[in-house]
């Protein structure tokens, strides 16, 4: 027996009583003295950090650095693995002979790439977004490989029908329209990931909050890797919700 749903209002409640007893249970722990405080900031010193990493710019170049290259490397790993993993799906002879190099290079992560990265690119933007379009073209491609692939082969019949057998109109009234469902998934589970490898990316000496954390950590300032932490999470959820706003709209046919 599935257990009732809640209200809304009810949720909220929960999730927001939720996050203030882990914010308070961390507070006590920093502050009992148990863990050294530079080892676990409180959360009241996270504030403070904030205001003074502000009125620096600190704060404000960094998350302006390290969003021109997460935005350009999603777009760009965005639109490439939607446009491999449609290709794969549509045409056999294709996935056929990408299958085993797809095989090969899926499993190595991006972090592995960060030397040709620097190779290639040098310590620049380009090399971070490089690494960042990389993980998100993997979640597109096989988001948009099983999405197209996952098309029911009666639309496709019925498009015949009504002479829609053509690639173009085929391809756009029909698979993309109901492949979009399943393809927008892996858009939005790309939105996080690009910003799990926007950290690593910029670890090596990019500009960006990954550079400010790795830069902090080595001055035992963690409170100021805590805000960085805090940030990404903040610029993370503001990505999500725009983009759930737009998926909504975008979807709102099938309502």
């Amino acid at each position: 027996m599935k257990p009732a749903p809640l209200k809304l209002h009810t949720s909220l409640v929960l999730s927001a009583l939720g996050v203030g007893a882990f914010l308070i249970a961390w507070e006590v722990l920093a502050r009992s003295g148990v863990v050294p405080a530079r080892l676990i900031p409180s959360p009241s010193a996270v504030p403070g950090a904030f205001i003074a990493e502000f009125q620096s710019g600190t704060w404000q170049r960094m998350v302006v650095a390290s969003l021109s290259h997460y935005l350009t490397g999603l777009l760009l790993g965005t639109f490439l693995g939607v446009a491999a993993g449609a290709a794969a799906a549509l045409w056999g002879w294709w996935d056929a002979f990408q299958a085993w190099v797809v095989r090969m290079l899926r499993p190595i992560p991006s972090i592995a790439w960060i030397p040709f990265a620097i190779i290639w690119f040098g310590v620049s933007e380009a090399a971070a977004t490089f690494l960042i379009a990389l993980t998100v073209f993997w979640i597109n491609y096989y988001a948009a490989y099983s999405a197209v692939r996952g098309v029911d082969k009666d639309l496709i019949e019925l498009g015949y029908a009504f002479g829609q057998g053509g690639l173009i109109p085929r391809l756009f009234k029909i698979i993309l329209p109901g492949a979009l469902p399943g393809i927008l998934s892996g858009v939005r589970a790309g939105l996080g990931q690009g910003w799990m490898t926007v950290v690593a990316a910029e670890l090596f000496g990019i500009a960006g909050l990954g550079m400010r954390m790795s830069d902090a950590s080595g001055l035992l300032a963690t409170h100021i890797v805590v805000l960085y932490m805090v940030t990404i999470a903040a610029l993370y959820g503001v990505c999500d919700f725009l983009f759930m706003q737009v998926q909504q709209r975008v979807l709102a046919w099938q309502r």
